[in-house]
């Protein structure tokens, strides 16, 4: 089914075709029906899906022109807010509906101004609209659509008494849209009082990893892992690379380190400045910088078309982030390549994942890394030198378990 198939306006459909979109995606050729028809709607996907879009779009198409603050979208970070009054846009820029990213880290002035002048669409971080709101600057008393997006990455986060708030401010009669890639059972403490017979759109599994990423995983001693980081870079053939850190200390450390080694680095994380976060997210979209480095802040909050490998310089914490991280690559249909280094202490944190998803992770061996001694050795060496394949799809069994009992 083709996007004009879905009923959507020519001023629309035309900025569908700006932004270089070709076909709805699942998500989309489910969700735009039921949002056009004015239903609520509980929606889950896996990153990179196209959510943004199964929104937006009816959307616009609902508003049709210029008028009132009919639509609030709340957002867990700022990056996301950005990226998605982003996209609302492109996608209106043969309309003149005005949309505005209200978020925190930056001054009032400007958006003090784009609120006065007149808006159609607010995106907005909690935070920074509970400013508005008790200031007085924002009242919600036209909003007809409410969209909560990654509701499950605002419950993480401890938003939960906020939006309450939030929504409650809003009128009774409107539609109430929850976009989430997972859908956890806490979402029901929202849903209870926010949604009235929400239709329900799942699309694929929520712990699966997208099936346009191959992933695997390359154990090695700790010393080793950055030695190991500059060899996979040099081996690779790659058009940009999110390097994931756990910390934020770490992630500068990573990244003053791949300077030195010549490499284009951008940093993102919760204590770069606003500006910082925008120059560096806007540098490695403009492919001023090869390499971001960041923390799981970025798992969710980067939107990036063309990241052809993740690496996973640290083990995330949680199984679910593993799924996210390694989703910022093979977006939109496109191939994608993902690499974890493993170290012998990450063995509970890799079976965890493994459980998590529901499938072993293929381990490789770099070929032409000189390994320490006690590293595992895989049965497949090679490099990851192809766009869209791994090489050495060969379960090692028991590695972890080997490794882990000789150190």
């Amino acid at each position: 089914m083709s996007f004009k198939a879905l009923n959507l306006s020519d001023a629309v459909l035309r900025g569908i075709q700006a932004a270089g979109y070709t076909d709805p995606t699942p998500i989309q050729l489910r969700a735009i029906p039921v949002v056009l028809g004015g239903g609520d709607l509980i929606a889950s996907a896996q990153t990179g899906t196209g959510k943004t879009a199964a929104f937006a779009l009816p959307i616009l198409n609902r508003l049709g022109t210029h008028g009132r603050t009919r639509v609030l979208v709340l957002e867990p970070t700022r990056e996301l807010a950005a990226q998605v009054e982003t996209a609302f846009r492109d996608f209106a820029r043969f309309t003149d509906i005005r949309p505005v990213a209200i978020f925190g880290g930056v001054g009032y002035g400007n958006q003090r101004a784009e609120l006065k002048r007149g808006v159609d669409i607010i995106v907005a971080t909690p935070g920074r609209l509970m400013d508005y709101l008790k200031e007085g600057t924002i009242n919600l008393r036209d909003i007809s659509i409410l969209v909560l997006d990654e509701v499950d990455r605002m419950l993480d986060m401890g938003f939960l008494p906020v939006v309450k708030d939030i929504v409650a401010r809003c009128p009774r009669e409107r539609q109430t849209l929850f976009f989430s890639a997972t859908v956890p059972p806490e979402i029901a403490a929202i849903a209870s009082f926010a949604l009235r017979n929400p239709a329900r759109v799942e699309i694929g599994v929520a712990r699966s990893v997208t099936a346009s990423v191959n992933h695997a995983l390359y154990p090695v001693a700790a010393e080793q892992k950055f030695d190991l980081l500059l060899a996979l870079l040099a081996k690779i053939n790659f058009d940009s690379v999110l390097v994931f850190s756990r910390t934020k200390h770490g992630a500068d450390k990573i990244a003053r380190r791949l300077k030195t080694a010549n490499h284009s680095v951008a940093v993102l994380h919760a204590n770069r400045s606003q500006n910082q976060r925008i120059e560096a997210l806007a540098g490695f979209k403009s492919g001023k910088y090869e390499v971001m480095v960041a923390t799981d802040i970025a798992a969710r909050g980067i939107d990036v078309a063309g990241v052809s490998h993740v690496i996973n310089y640290d083990v995330p914490e949680k199984p679910e982030d593993y799924v996210h991280r390694i989703g910022r690559t093979g977006r939109a249909q496109a191939v994608g390549d993902a690499f974890t280094l493993v170290s012998p202490e990450n063995a509970d944190d890799i079976r965890d994942i493994q459980r998590f998803i529901g499938q072993k992770i293929p381990e490789l061996k770099l070929e032409g890394f000189e390994y320490k001694a006690f590293a595992p050795r895989p049965p497949q060496t090679g490099a990851p030198n192809t766009r869209g394949s791994l090489p050495g799809q060969i379960r090692h069994k028991g590695s972890f378990n080997r490794y882990r009992n000789r150190r």
